[in-house]
């Protein structure tokens, strides 16, 4: 089937009907029989969520009336044309005439004169339009207008960095193996043997980001667990956690299993670590990871704010609690999440985060701690539930963080998208003072 016309289906299955690009790309890249076509695909599904709001603001422009709800996929492939002439290397001859003929491809053959007119017109009058763009905040920024408040509020000083890294393609960062590569020296000469350009994370010896992007079986020993793909803020978490030999540890909210296993590389002889996770088909994924890695734990299927289901009364030394949250601090990782996000959302995640933080502080053994975690850019979600959580419960304090690494906030630190070109992510420390 003609790319953009798949493109186009999948960016109106997020755009209109509210779903994921995770859920519905991949069905779309198997109906692409040539391999070497696919990263076009996702580039263009990928590419256009993230411009969405400004592509939608200059298709608005270029159309005489705006479309009826029953052509929304047929305005998703106007966006989808759009990006094409504006950000890839694309012939503009080429992406017009392929875009055209996805009309077709959709069933809307009388659409084929709509979609060039609109295409030409861009190309005739897109250095006017994208000045005016430049003076719609949601068209300029390529943000929802209830995300850019609630960055502008949190962050007065950083929000236009924050969104700019948000519309910025992210690297791919690796996590090496300790268990294979106490130095990881070896390893980064292995991947510039591959023609793989290795660039060490400040701070972070074996977290590496590679240029050009590789499909992960190609990575040097990936198959035998020497490396994992995880960005650098992620791979904070389980440094952070402490963890010392003999301890029994809890993931809280644990899938995929990046974290988990990081916590197996760092630590070697846990009494048990408990991987816990709401979904029993998402902790499958957590089992493929460790199944790939030669590692293993005791994985569970529960509700991390209802323990009473799951846990077995034996308190914990270490809880990561990485909560469900916005992930609007991984915007450049997932664009449709400026698309599935909601206002509304944020006060629910927070009373969420909440439930889920209280429900487990009693499961962490005296002298223990806890590490709190999200990859939201939103102190709703970040300090304002910790600060919270401290104000109610007398038998627990921060354990500060002292690193180079992100901005110090009320309680816990924050690191903002882009910063040294990692993921957004929120982290705050919390123990239990030991029984006297």
């Amino acid at each position: 089937m003609n790319l953009r016309a798949l493109a186009a289906r999948v960016v109106n299955q997020v755009a209109a009907q509210g779903r994921s690009l995770d859920t519905v790309l991949p069905p779309a890249l198997g109906q692409v029989r040539a391999p070497r076509d696919r990263p076009l695909l996702q580039q263009l599904c990928y590419g256009t969520l993230r411009w969405q709001p400004r592509l939608a603001w200059l298709a608005g422009q270029l159309l005489n009336q705006p479309l009826k709800a029953r052509d929304a996929e047929l305005g998703a492939l106007l966006w989808v044309g759009l990006y094409q002439l504006e950000h890839l290397r694309i012939p503009a001859h080429a992406a017009v005439a392929e875009t055209v003929e996805a009309a077709r491809a959709l069933g809307r053959p009388w659409a084929t004169r709509l979609v060039n007119a609109v295409l030409r017109g861009y190309q005739r009058r897109g250095a006017e339009l994208n000045r005016r763009a430049d003076g719609d905040p949601v068209a300029r920024h390529a943000h929802p207008d209830w995300l850019l408040e609630r960055l502008r509020t949190d962050w007065p000083g950083e929000w236009e960095a924050v969104v700019a890294a948000n519309n910025r393609q992210p690297p791919m960062t690796l996590r090496i193996s300790r268990l294979h590569h106490p130095d990881p020296a070896a390893y980064l000469e292995r991947l510039a043997a591959a023609g793989l350009d290795p660039r060490p994370v400040p701070g972070q010896p074996w977290a590496v980001s590679i240029d050009p992007v590789a499909e992960v079986r190609s990575l040097p020993g990936f198959d035998h667990g020497e490396v994992s793909v995880q960005d650098a803020a992620a791979q904070l978490a389980a440094v952070l956690l402490e963890a010392a030999p003999g301890q029994r540890v809890l993931d809280a909210c644990a899938a995929p299993g990046g974290k988990t296993a990081h916590i197996l590389e760092l630590t070697p002889g846990l009494a048990e670590l408990v991987a816990l996770d709401i979904s029993a088909e998402r902790l499958g994924r957590v089992r493929e990871n460790l199944d790939r890695l030669g590692l293993g734990c005791t994985l569970s299927s529960g509700d991390a704010a209802r323990p009473e289901g799951w846990w077995d009364g034996t308190p914990f030394d270490r809880i990561l609690l990485d909560a469900p949250c916005s992930a609007t601090g991984v915007i450049r990782r997932h664009p449709d999440i400026k698309l599935l996000r909601r206002p509304a959302d944020i006060p629910e995640l927070a009373r969420t985060q909440a439930a889920i933080l209280t429900a487990l502080w009693p499961l962490l053994r005296p002298g223990g701690m806890l590490v709190y975690a999200t990859c939201s850019a939103l102190a709703a979600e970040n300090e304002q539930v910790v600060e919270a959580f401290l104000a109610t419960h007398g038998d627990a304090r921060e354990r500060p963080i002292a690193a180079g690494w992100g901005l110090a906030r009320p309680v816990g630190r924050q690191i903002l998208p882009g910063q040294e070109d990692r993921d957004g992510f929120f982290y705050a420390r919390l123990e239990k003072p030991a029984e006297p």
